[in-house]
């Protein structure tokens, strides 16, 4: 009896290490997905999957909050710092081209890449590293080209996305197969569905990678134009959430969903803006830039490079910047050597943020300032940015995100609070496939949601709350900035930020 036993015990022990070594991954990454998007009317297929996986339920997006800079964060594992991908939009110092070069732009990227030796992204991707090990991952994207290119870098794997097709002789495959893109429409219903078609057809099938990534554009495209909780933007979320379930649907009949962890987060949430005046134009009315198109101070997203070096002209700039209500956090270089502290007065330092790529950091990075305001549809949190609807901010509403998993790798219907990042992913997925992990990399395994881990090796893990706070007087004001922060296992995690002018 107790040989029968043994026996049962091994089989058991052998069909679940074959069940992990042939299990494969899928990364789903919905765009500008807030965590009250998740709900049984607006997103019922996620909703449903959300009720049997793990959650980290202190996800967080990596700032600036904006797409590219979180699509090459999580396909590196790396923070802005390491990988170099400072925002959606980039100027490269060291080029001396006067140049702001858009990271959505495929063209552009590779204009750069060109011109920077092949280093335009600093650090190596997931896509390189399974290729390494003989192993393969491929991107699927409905947004930018330069969002998918951003995914993989190192074109080490197939990438498809409706406009951008690598390598190109795969692309009459492609079309073959699936069909031609469908037109550029709002919401992108049609082109949601074809990605998926090429997700199913050339990343789940038998034959398929052992990583695949898809990247949906929405419901970030429809609530930028038409506001959160739009009837526009509510559509774009049915869109994605259909169209997940398709996915969900080929892997049970297939009877692959066992054998699939599937990953999904976001870029970065969403809030609504209510500014009325842009940086540049804030710079050109003070008197600290001749025009929008002149080169005497160049602006790339929050970062203000000047073209000569000028301390007291920073200074200046810092000091309005800090007077006005429309503007939140500011950063600049550090006071000394790796300290959280900037060099003016009132200022956090690039340190603090993990942002510091030195060859490229700007004189000046700053942040708009936002509230918990509620917007018509009843959705808080809310910018001076310009536009209707958006993201990039240190607010929570922008930083505080969701992540789920499942899948033979992970736990089930774990509620983790334990503060996780974006560049934690693409470590945990290599941890997943036993692949070794880069030292370079800024993220760490997600151990506490991974099934081979028991709670007691994380219970002795303390989750620290730290606030560093700056001000400055400005004459009869007070202008104070607290960063907000946790550390987890020896890695810290930018929460948010948070401004406050005091009268006297």
């Amino acid at each position: 009896m107790k040989i029968r036993i043994l026996l049962i015990y091994i089989f058991i022990s052998l069909q679940t290490v074959f069940a992990a070594d042939s299990a494969r991954t899928l990364i789903v990454f919905f765009d500008g997905l807030r965590p009250d998007y998740i709900t049984p009317a607006l997103m019922p297929n996620l909703y449903r999957f959300s009720l049997h996986a793990s959650q980290g339920l202190s996800h967080h997006s990596i700032y600036p909050t904006v797409t590219r800079v979180n699509a090459t964060s999580y396909s590196t594992g790396c923070y802005p710092m390491k990988h170099g991908i400072l925002g959606n939009t980039i100027y490269f110092p060291e080029l001396r081209n006067q140049k702001v070069y858009n990271t959505g732009n495929v063209s552009e990227l590779t204009e750069a890449d060109s011109l920077l030796s092949n280093k335009m992204v600093a650090a190596v991707s997931i896509g390189q590293i399974l290729n390494s090990a003989g192993k393969e991952m491929r991107v699927f994207s409905s947004g930018s080209t330069g969002q998918a290119y951003l995914q993989d870098h190192s074109r080490s794997g197939w990438m498809i996305n409706t406009d951008l097709i690598l390598p190109a002789t795969i692309r009459e495959k492609v079309f073959q197969e699936i069909g031609p893109v469908p037109a550029p429409q709002s919401p992108k219903m049609l082109r949601h569905h074809w990605i998926t078609n090429a997700l199913i057809r050339f990343g789940l099938s038998s034959d398929g990678p052992l990583v695949s990534a898809i990247w949906y554009s929405d419901p970030d495209g429809a609530a930028h134009s038409n506001g959160i909780g739009s009837e526009p933007a509510v559509k774009s979320l049915k869109t994605v959430d259909d169209e997940f379930g398709r996915i969900l649907e080929y892997l049970d009949k297939s009877r692959m969903r066992e054998r699939f962890n599937i990953i999904i987060s976001t870029d970065h949430g969403f809030v609504t803006h209510t500014g009325k005046e842009s940086l540049t134009s804030f710079l050109i009315n003070k008197g600290f830039k001749k025009s929008i198109s002149s080169d005497d101070v160049i602006v790339a997203g929050g970062a203000i490079y000047l073209s000569k070096s000028d301390s007291a002209q920073v200074r200046k700039i810092v000091y309005e910047l800090q007077r006005s209500p429309s503007f939140g956090a500011i950063f600049t270089r550090p006071r000394t050597p790796h300290s959280n502290e900037g060099t003016i007065a009132g200022t956090l330092s690039y340190s603090s943020i993990h942002w510091d790529f030195e060859t490229r950091t700007p004189d000046i990075l700053v942040d708009v300032n936002w509230s918990d305001s509620v917007n018509i549809h009843g959705y808080k949190g809310m910018t001076s940015s310009l536009g209707v609807a958006g993201h990039g901010s240190l607010s929570p509403y922008e930083t505080n995100i969701r992540l789920l998993v499942d899948g033979p790798g992970f736990k089930k219907g774990k509620l983790s609070k334990a503060p996780t990042a974006n560049i934690d992913i693409a470590p945990t997925i290599l941890r997943l496939h036993n692949v070794s992990i880069p030292k370079e990399m800024d993220g760490r395994v997600m151990n506490e949601l991974l099934k081979d881990q028991t709670e007691s090796e994380n219970r002795s893990e303390k989750i620290e709350r730290e606030i560093i706070e700056v001000n400055n007087q400005l004459g009869n004001k007070k202008y104070t900035l607290q960063l907000y922060r946790l550390k987890y296992k020896g890695k810290i995690y930018v929460d948010y930020a948070q401004t406050n002018r005091d009268g006297h």
